[in-house]
Order: C-alpha cells, then structure tokens, then sequence
C-alpha cells in the first residue's frame, strides 16, 4: 500500500510542483543546450517517470525521496537491461539537479540514486574514443602540456586500455625501467583492488618514449606524497592518491574538442553548460568516459592487426567479451585486417 504523503514533513523551502509541469519545465530548459538525439532519449525516458508517478500517486515531486527514487529504479530494472537504466537513470539524476535549483525536490538528491552495476564493457560499442581523437589530443598535450598528469594518463588509456582502477591503483614502484612496463597488482588490502581480482595481475609493456614520458612525470610534475596507506602512488593530487572521480574529469574533460581544436556542436563558450561554472564536462556531447578510452584502444590494437589474444592478455579482457562488447571495428575494417594476413600466404 502506497505512503500517504505527509506535507508536514516536506522541508519548508520546497515549493509544490507536480510532476508534469516539472517534467515540461526540465524538457523545455534542455532542449536548447543538447542534441537533438539526446533531447528525444531524456524525452522518452521522463515520460517513463511520468508514467510511474501516475501509478503512484505522485502529484508533487516534493514528496520524492531516496527511497522513492529506489522504488522507481527497481521499476525499471523489470523493465530494460542494466546499461538502458544506466543511462535513463543518467537523465534522471540531470532533472533532479534542475528540479532541486528551482526548489521542488531536496538538494542533492540526485546523488541518491544508484545505478545498476552492468558487465565488463556492456556499453554501447560506439560509445569510444575514435583514433583520430585520441591522436589530436595526445599531439595537444605531447606539444603544450608535455608530461603533465593528464598527458601520461590519457597516453597510458591510450597504448595500453588499462582500466580506471587499475590506473588508480598504480605505485611509482610499479615502474620496471629495464622492461620499458608497469607491473599491475591486486592490492584490496590497501584499498586498490583490480576487477578480476588476482587474475587481473600483469606486466604491460608501454615502449621506450611512453616509458620516458613517465619518468619525465615523475621527476618534474608528479606531487611526492604518500597515500593514507604509506604507499606512493603513481598519480597523485595534495591529499594523496587521485581519485576515480579525478581520474573522469580527466577523461570528460580533455575529450572536449574545444580544448584542443573546434566545437563541432555550435555553441559558444559563454553559454555551454559544459564549460560553465561550476565546469561539466561530462555534459559535452562529444565527451567520452574513461571506458571509452579502453574500448577505442582495444579496437585500434585490433585494427592494427595485433591478435585478439594478444589484445585479450594485454587488456585484461577475456575473448568473448573482447569481440562481444568491445571490437568496434566496422566489417570492411576487419576484412582489411584479415587480408593482410592472406596476401602473405
């Protein structure tokens, strides 16, 4: 049986606003600052909300709470698979933040709804970092922001698709100079585990001028502290080791082409909600996760003809997922690939 809504426990600053006129309120202030395709999946996905509210009984988005908010994810998880809800769910944390700026829902709400875990590269296989990108941004970094944390993070992402966590977890002892790699571990006592846990450890070779790019890092730009654990990480901030959510700026942030060339979306700086303050980038059409950076490494490795079980032991990836989720090559690519190997027979 439904909760009947208690208006007097509603936090006095709220202000009534029914579920409809929120949703046309959010729809109309977003549809001027995002593509069009993005427009229509916001679209669809907040008249699914709608729909649930009506169900519900909801008739003002002041009574939405976290456990509400956790009623209507487990809604739609009987309805659409893990990585559809990831991005409905994407769209309904953006309408909370608007709805809490125009005092109809708790600030910070947003932060109470959590998203499904989906499986190893379940996302859309062109959702990625495309090879003319990666090299525009690398030659950006390489000529005005040499061997600064982000030029060897996204280097890294780059020639070896390592996962965030992994990234996070690196020690500058990890570093084996005579072998031009970096030896991954499975730490989860001292809080950096690897996602296949043991079975994740390795040695990646990066090559000698990826190698000398983080030494360059070490001895001018890397900030020397300890984490709380007494261990020195490989990429720091003043409080320690970076953080995920760093390690994402990051990503979101340097795959804005407005940092390295031109916007491609036609908006203007001072009135980009991905620029603005305070600064998300992550709103940019055009910026890509961290996984986007593993999933466009693992296909340019592919596209350059390095074998799938190369790739596989190199990424950490087993095959099945490897081709299933992650090879975005399109079929002619992959025919090039395999025709290199035939000509030579």
């Amino acid at each position: 049986m439904r909760d009947e809504p208690s208006h007097g426990r509603l936090r006095e600053h709220l202000e009534p606003l029914s579920p409809q006129e929120g949703v046309e309120r959010f729809l109309e202030h977003r549809e001027p600052n995002v593509a069009e395709s993005t427009f229509q999946n916001n679209q669809t996905t907040l008249e699914q909300f709608l729909a649930w509210c009506h169900d519900e009984e909801i008739e003002n988005l002041n009574e939405l709470s976290g456990r509400k908010l956790a009623d209507f994810v487990h809604h739609r998880r009987q309805e659409v698979k893990p990585i559809s809800l990831q991005k409905e769910l994407s769209a309904i944390r953006v309408a909370l933040e608007f709805w809490a700026d125009i005092d109809a829902v708790e600030p910070g709400l947003r932060e109470r709804v959590h998203a499904p875990d989906v499986p190893d590269g379940a996302e859309a296989r062109d959702v990625k970092v495309d090879s003319a990108v990666a090299e525009s941004i690398l030659e950006y970094l390489d000529r005005y922001r040499f061997a600064t944390r982000e030029h060897v993070v996204l280097s890294l992402w780059w020639k070896t698709g390592i996962r965030l966590g992994a990234m996070r977890g690196l020690d500058v002892d990890d570093l084996r100079e005579e072998d031009h790699a970096i030896a991954v571990h499975h730490r989860p006592e001292s809080g950096t585990p690897l996602k296949n846990g043991s079975q994740g450890e390795r040695w990646v070779w990066v090559g000698e001028r990826l190698f000398e790019l983080i030494e360059e890092y070490v001895d001018v730009h890397r900030i020397d502290v300890r984490d709380d654990q007494g261990r020195e990480p490989l990429f720091t901030t003043r409080q320690g080791r970076v953080s995920d959510s760093t390690l994402r700026d990051i990503s979101y942030r340097w795959t804005q082409p407005c940092r390295w060339g031109e916007c491609p979306h036609d908006r203007e700086p001072e009135n980009c909600e991905a620029v603005g303050t305070p600064n998300t980038p992550s709103k940019c059409p055009s910026a890509r996760s961290p996984h986007g950076w593993r999933r466009g490494s693992i296909t340019d490795h592919l596209a350059r003809g390095v074998s799938p079980e190369i790739v596989s032991e190199r990424m950490n990836v087993s095959l099945e997922v490897l081709y299933r989720h992650y090879d975005a090559r399109r079929q002619d690519e992959k025919m090039a690939v395999r025709r290199e190997h035939l000509q030579d027979k």
